[in-house]
């Protein structure tokens, strides 16, 4: 238990440590990379655990502080012009300022300051954190206890109804073939479907469904905190071997071989995101662990529709390195 609070401190202090730099330079472009080096997390996962244990994303985070210094200066320099004030505090434009202050506040900056600063902000501000929550705040996941199994260390929590257990396995490097999506997907049950019975399909024929190492799995190549829907690339995969030809609208891919976490759930398909959550925001904290480069996946058990529950029985896998 000691040990999980150093690393969930670790974990917050790095997360100060980039609250600060926003602070000291709300004035200009902040972007995703540079923060990222601030914290010393991977960029690719620096977003997500920003927003767990913030319960804002990255750029409402700092939108948010921009208004925020906005609001305040206002007031403070009455002989400030809006648009010189909202230039300093990092915004583009004077237009796209008094688009987001009225959103916030309710009310337009000059009313703001004829006003002396009475608005709708409390409950704007309120409405934002709300809509973005944190997934390991707003889950109903505790904690249990961490064992040892064949030597290596076993953590197990609490989601709801369910008993998680997560452990760090070294694999080898694999090639999957992938069928591969561009845009929104999440919730969309019947976008999976169809991928993965394009994938069988081409799989089916070619004697890959039937060996005892067949594993089917998707892996998410962008964050879908930082990304634009319309450019989320999703890739759903099955593994294959060295010698096998891959043609036609299916691609190929190598799984990099290092250490992953490895989560297992049984889930309804409207859990997946708390799955993500606890896993990200929950275990990762308190593990000693942070997020590496290669890619995040999710490896499929079972056939849902042979579940007594039609529960997916599913393996979160994240890429990890020490903290």
């Amino acid at each position: 238990m000691n040990d999980e609070r150093k690393f969930r401190g670790e974990y917050a202090a790095r997360i100060n440590r980039v609250i600060d730099h926003i602070d000291r330079h709300i004035d200009r472009r902040l972007t995703l990379e540079e923060l990222a080096r601030v914290a010393a997390f991977s960029p690719f996962h620096f977003h997500r655990i920003f927003a767990t244990f913030t319960g804002e994303t990255l750029n409402r985070f700092i939108g948010r502080l921009r208004l925020q210094k906005a609001a305040s200066r206002l007031l403070a320099n009455p002989e400030s012009s809006i648009t010189e004030i909202a230039l300093d505090v990092g915004f583009s434009s004077s237009s796209s300022f008094a688009r987001a202050f009225s959103d916030a506040y309710g009310m337009s900056a000059s009313a703001w300051r004829a006003a002396g600063g009475q608005s709708k902000i409390g409950q704007a501000e309120g409405n934002d954190r709300e809509a973005v929550g944190s997934p390991w705040k707003d889950l109903d996941v505790e904690m249990d206890y961490a064992s040892f199994r064949a030597g290596k260390r076993l953590w197990r929590f609490q989601m709801k109804d369910m008993n998680v257990a997560v452990e760090v396995r070294t694999i080898e490097k694999f090639e999957v073939a992938y069928v591969r999506h561009v845009g929104p997907y999440a919730g969309d049950n019947e976008l999976f479907r169809g991928l993965f019975g394009k994938l069988a399909r081409w799989a089916g024929p070619r004697g890959l469904l039937s060996r005892p190492d067949t594993m089917f799995l998707s892996i998410y190549h962008d964050d879908p905190g930082v990304c634009e829907e319309s450019d989320l690339r999703t890739s759903v995969c099955v593994r294959i071997h060295a010698d096998d030809v891959v043609d036609g609208e299916i691609g190929r891919l190598e799984i990099p071989a290092g250490p992953y976490a490895f989560a297992r759930f049984e889930l309804d398909p409207s859990e997946y995101g708390d799955a993500w959550g606890a896993v990200m925001g929950g275990w990762l904290p308190t593990s000693g662990y942070q997020c590496d480069d290669r890619p995040t996946m999710e490896w499929y058990l079972n056939d849902p529709e042979s579940h007594p529950q039609k529960k997916h029985v599913v393996e979160i896998v994240i890429p990890v390195k020490p903290l």
